[in-house]
Order: C-alpha cells, then structure tokens, then sequence
C-alpha cells in the first residue's frame, strides 16, 4: 500500500531529525583551492604550455613569397575571401542563410574592410617607398575603378593559369599592379607589414581583424591550421594547438563537422551554410535542456522511470515509507 502525496510531501519538508555532524565550508573551500593550486603549479612546471611562434606576415612572405604575392593581386582584384565575404565586412555577398532567415545581410556592413586600400594601398603609402612603388601607387590612385579593375582583374587571371607561379605569369597589360605587389611582398618579408597592419586600429590595438582575414585569404594561415589539427575534418575546435588538450566540452559542435551534409562545403542549402545551421541546431538543443522543466511529457520522465527509487530504496526503508508497486 502506497502513502498519499501530500503525506510524503509533509514527510521531506518536516526538519531532519537524524544525525548532524559539524561541516566547516570555508575550511573546506580552502583546502580545496589549496590542493588545486598546488596540483595545476605542478603540472604546469611538469608539461607547461602552449607556446607556438606566432605567425606573421614577415613569416609568410619569406616562407611562400609566390602565395603572399598572388594574395595580394586578389586583394587588388577584389577576387580574395575577404573581397567576396559579405556582411559585417563588405557588400561582396548575402552571407549565410537557413531557409527565410538572412542574419548577415540583416546586419549588414557594421565593420567595414576595403581590401584593397587597408591590406595594400595604406600599408604601402605609410612606409618610404622607392621611386618605382611611389609611381605605382601614385598611377593606382589616379586610375578610374575600371581601369583598377581591368589590371587587377587580368594579372589575377594570369597568375590562376599558371597556377601561381609568378615568375611563369607572360607580359601583359597589369598596369602598376605587379609593382604594387611585389612592394608589399618586400615590405612583409622586412617585417614592416605586421606594425603597418597593426596601427590603423589606433595607438592602442586591440582589433586583429584585419590581420587574421589577410593571413586567412591565403594559404599561410590554413596550411598552419593543419599542421596542429585544428580544421573542422579532424575535431578542430575542440584541438588545442602542440600535444595539449582542447576544450573537450565542444565535441558536440566539432560532431556535426564530421558528418554528412554538413561536411560538404559544395552540398546545398545545408552544407554551404553549415556554420549557421549548426548553431540554430545547437541553439534549438540547448533550448530544449534549459526548458525540460516545462516541456509536457519530458517534465514527468523522472517520475515515470523509477530509477530514483532504487537510489532512494535505503532511505525509504530506514522512514518507514513503502514504495509504489506498479
């Protein structure tokens, strides 16, 4: 025979009567923040850190001059991932969707980035350049757009056909683009681009944006990302970078990377917005486990798997309270 609701109600809300034992949190609260202390100093000193050289365009341009050189002709052409990214960068594309739903486009351009003004043009024109870049610069400037975009657009080509070798790109009508390209490329491998970069967010830096999109448009950036497993086919976001472990706790949001369509960059709608469609689904996941508590049905799932009766069988027989037979 089971009791009434309401008296195991009156029976857990009644004050404990059993045995009490003297507990000291503060006490325990520092042992505990002791011990810790003491055990991540120790590991620390054991394994230490992470301390990967940091990558920088002096790196980049004396490591694969030809892929910083062709980059920089994309930036001039507008052809780069920056140029074309869209909102909150540019007006270059719509940006991601699901379905009816347009989030970059709606916010449209809230950081602005002229690729070809912020990575060439005012890198260039902020250092003592030689009389042939000073030309070029100077010829780049006074050109109309479409006359800008004719040269860009035409040595971009070049360079695509020969599959990036510049000294292989034939003679043709670029204007004073390969100019302005290889003055940049030199202005990297002296070292001067990474400070140039790093200025026009004023005097106190604190805004890489422009610095990681640069890096991101050529092969530099992603070929680093794949020596220390940290693209989406090997569990990237939860990598750390050297033999150190990640954040574990973001294996649910690497999972969909592995997976089929979101895997395939090519796969429409789904795997070419795989980005927002991951986040909506891990939004709608997460929304799900904060509201369980008033999802009908789910809410009542502890009550109907008798689990806790088992964990609670000890404590029910010690009070006398018979357990509900099915």
């Amino acid at each position: 025979m089971s009791i009434s609701k309401e008296s195991k109600h009156a029976f857990d809300a009644a004050p404990w009567s059993g045995k009490t034992k003297r507990y000291d949190i503060v006490k325990e609260g520092t042992i505990a923040l002791a011990v810790v202390a003491i055990f991540a100093l120790f590991l620390s000193l054991l394994m230490g850190s992470p301390d990967e050289t940091p990558l920088t365009f002096k790196g980049w341009a004396v490591s694969n001059p030809d892929n910083f050189y062709a980059t920089t002709v994309q930036e001039l052409a507008g052809t780069s991932g920056t140029a074309t990214y869209g909102a909150p960068y540019n007006k270059g594309a719509e940006g991601l969707n699901v379905g009816p739903l347009w989030p970059q486009k709606w916010m449209g351009v809230t950081h602005p980035i002229d690729s070809v003004n912020d990575f060439v043009i005012s890198p260039l024109s902020t250092q003592v350049m030689s009389t042939e870049i000073a030309s070029a610069v100077a010829t780049w400037k006074a050109a109309p757009d479409t006359q800008k975009q004719d040269w860009a657009t035409a040595y971009d080509d070049a360079i695509t056909k020969v599959e990036g070798k510049i000294s292989d790109v034939p003679a043709g009508a670029y204007g004073p683009v390969p100019a302005l390209a290889q003055g940049l490329t030199d202005m990297a491998k002296g070292g001067a681009l990474d400070a140039a970069l790093l200025s026009q967010g004023g005097f106190f830096q604190t805004d890489n944006t422009k610095q990681i999109l640069f890096f991101g448009d050529g092969s530099y950036l992603d070929d680093a990302g794949t020596a220390a497993n940290l693209q989406g086919g090997t569990w990237g976001m939860m990598n750390e970078t050297g033999r150190y472990p990640g954040q574990a706790w973001l294996w649910l949001y690497s999972f969909w990377y592995q997976i089929p369509p979101f895997n395939n960059e090519e796969s429409k709608p789904i795997g070419a917005n795989a980005d927002l469609y991951i986040m909506v689904l891990m939004g709608v996941m997460s929304a799900g486990l904060i509201f369980i508590p008033f999802i009908p049905g789910v809410k009542n799932l502890p009550m109907r798997i008798p689990i806790h009766r088992g964990i609670w069988r000890q404590y029910y027989d010690e009070n006398g309270i018979k357990r509900r037979k099915k």
